[in-house]
């Protein structure tokens, strides 16, 4: 038994050992790159990776404690012979993807997934007959030395051990069952609610290859290979050169914009609220006193009665949000850290306006890759989960620290911020389960309640906010923003493809706006970081899916995105087409070429994301 489990921790050793391995093959090759790093940097990388080294580890251990359960039931030289083969194939193909992986860094910039794949039948195939014989050879060489050196350390370390192997009781394979079991707490990275991904391992706020360093190459390509099928769409959905024709005529190049601000450089704060759907706010005809902060605010402020969110779910909705990009029809791009890095980001332009910009949320910022996304997004503070204290704040929820509490540290630190600021603000306490620190307002343990609980909660929050706001020495030169991530399917279970699920608040307050206002434009989230933009400097081509919605000659459309389809609307028209059924579900007041430009959009959207 003690031989088995020694045996056991030499190959999570050699295996441990070997992704430390090539790590420091990475940076060696890319030494141009790592020569910019400091030595505590470096380190940095080998220790923020070793939480997804162990990830792939613990996949590899799974599979072999399984092969050492039949050992204690069969002693047959047959059993030897396919673990040592698993073994090496494991080994050989690493160092494949690890081969692979240090030169295409050097020419793409990101560590290898299945993009490559994509591109084998293209012209852009091309590329691998044309590299230099010589960079061949040399990535041949490094390769045969690498898998070598593994199959010596194997042969005579692990090998030898696993010959010697003696008959044991058969009860004592429970022990190898329970350590399979155990595998899953590596594999899965944490006991929170984010399983594993690359996100968990960026740690510098403006380096990207020393995030990209930290990412261990072979759970990254196996992940983007179970992720494959979601990662390209279609090329031929639309004629091409038409959709550009047609998309051009969706966004004016107009810089000119009504005033909305009463000084040209005023702080900025942004409300990006937790599944507030449209139907939660009464004067967008939503429940009456469900979120009275908020129609006071509404009252008070500019208030866009039109205004659609571009995906489902947060991470989507983030970046509709600070990058301007609208939402797929499958999966999210924030979860290819080597897409994100591409998008704009509103961020980074109030930086280069010299606004110092920080990010709360009172959640895990490695769920859904929000990490690399908000890395990227170069906030120069990201308050998150690990800046609370328990035994300040108490416990937190299943998804982290209530909104009170978010908003609360928010509002400490902005009263000793320089002007000017542009903070954003991610609450989380209307998600499900909707447990909040509240006495119930609306009876019953049943999900509409729950929910509209959880949003009058997040409500009195922000009034609360408010009211502290309103007093302050900032507030005459503050606009302050709140949209929803997203809207929700409560009340009334709408759904998915339904408009009035994507129809969500959006309005600006504070003491730096003209006055009280309603725009009745139809417009979505992607068009915030332009319309902010074009009130504080001018709107960035960077933003290619964003219009001003204040534009004299803005053209009035929002497009949202479900599970594999997309809906369209404007004051005349409603469209929902269904990628599955490859059919129109919805054609409300459309012609025949209104069809046609939603599905050229569509195809500019699917093209730029697949070159991205």
């Amino acid at each position: 038994m003690r031989q088995r489990l020694r045996l056991l921790a030499y190959y999570a050793a050699f295996w441990i050992g070997f992704q430390l391995v090539i790590r420091g093959l990475f940076l060696l090759y890319n030494r141009q790159l790592a020569e910019a790093l400091t030595t505590g940097e470096i380190a940095r990388v080998f220790w923020s990776g070793l939480r997804m080294d162990l990830s792939i580890v613990g996949y590899f251990m799974m599979l072999t404690s399984l092969l050492f359960v039949v050992t204690v039931f069969v002693q047959e030289r047959w059993l030897y012979i396919v673990l040592h083969t698993i073994s090496i194939t494991l080994i050989i193909l690493c160092s494949i993807i690890t081969i692979v992986d240090i030169e295409l860094y050097r020419h793409w910039g990101f560590r290898l997934d299945t993009t490559p794949f994509f591109y084998i039948a293209g012209a852009e195939s091309e590329a691998a007959g044309s590299v230099e014989i010589s960079v061949v050879i040399n990535l041949f060489l490094i390769l045969t030395a690498l898998v070598a050196i593994a199959l010596f350390v194997y042969s005579t370390w692990l090998m030898p051990n696993l010959k010697l192997l003696e008959p044991t009781q058969k009860k004592k394979a429970l022990v190898f069952i329970v350590i399979a079991a155990l595998m899953f707490i590596p594999i899965r990275g944490s006991f929170s609610v984010a399983p594993m991904n690359s996100g968990f391992v960026y740690f510098h706020k403006t380096n990207a290859f020393a995030n990209h360093a930290a990412i261990n190459v072979i759970w990254n390509f196996i992940y983007s290979l179970s992720k494959s099928s979601k990662t390209k769409y279609d090329e031929r959905f639309f004629d091409k050169a038409k959709s550009e024709e047609y998309f051009k005529e969706y966004y004016s190049e107009s810089d000119s914009a009504l005033r909305l601000f009463t000084t040209q450089k005023p702080n900025v704060i942004l409300f990006i609220l937790e599944s507030f759907t449209a139907d939660a706010i009464e004067p967008l005809g939503g429940i009456k006193g469900l979120t009275p902060n908020l129609n006071r605010i509404a009252k008070e402020g500019i208030l866009f009665t039109n205004f659609y969110s571009s995906g489902d779910r947060t991470d989507k909705g983030v970046v509709s949000v600070l990058s301007g990009y609208p939402a797929q029809p499958l999966n999210s791009i924030s979860k290819f850290p080597s897409k994100t890095e591409k998008l704009p980001y509103l961020t980074r332009a109030m930086n280069d306006l010299g606004y110092r910009s920080s990010f709360y949320y009172g959640g895990d910022i490695n769920f859904a890759n929000f990490r690399s996304y908000l890395t990227n997004c170069q906030f120069r503070d990201l308050v998150t989960y690990d800046e609370f204290d328990n035994d300040e704040n108490g416990e937190p929820s299943k998804w982290g620290y209530h909104d009170h509490i978010v908003l609360n540290r928010a509002l400490h630190e902005i009263d000793s911020s320089r002007s000017p600021f542009f903070k954003v603000i991610l609450t989380l306490s209307s998600h499900e389960p909707f447990d909040v620190p509240m006495e119930p307002v609306f009876k019953g343990d049943n999900e509409d309640s729950l929910f509209l609980n959880s949003i009058h909660y997040t409500d009195r929050s922000i009034g609360t906010f408010m009211d502290s706001a309103r007093k302050s020495n900032w507030w005459d030169n503050t606009v302050i923003l709140f949209v929803a991530d997203h809207g929700h399917r409560q009340p009334g279970n709408k759904e998915l493809k339904d408009k009035k699920r994507f129809r969500i608040p959006f309005i600006i307050s504070g003491g730096a706006i003209k006055g009280d206002t309603l725009i009745h434009t139809v417009a979505g989230q992607t068009d915030i970081a332009n319309t902010l933009l074009a009130q504080i400097d001018k709107p960035s081509k960077e933003f290619r899916f964003s219009k001003n919605i204040m534009a004299p000659d803005v053209k009035q459309f929002a497009f949202y995105f479900f599970n594999n389809g997309y809906g369209y609307v404007d004051p005349d028209q409603y469209i929902v087409f269904d990628h599955t059924a490859r059919r129109f579900l919805e054609t409300s007041g459309a012609s025949q070429e209104s069809l046609e430009r939603t599905k050229a959009y569509q195809q500019i959207m699917f093209s730029d994301f697949n070159a991205k």
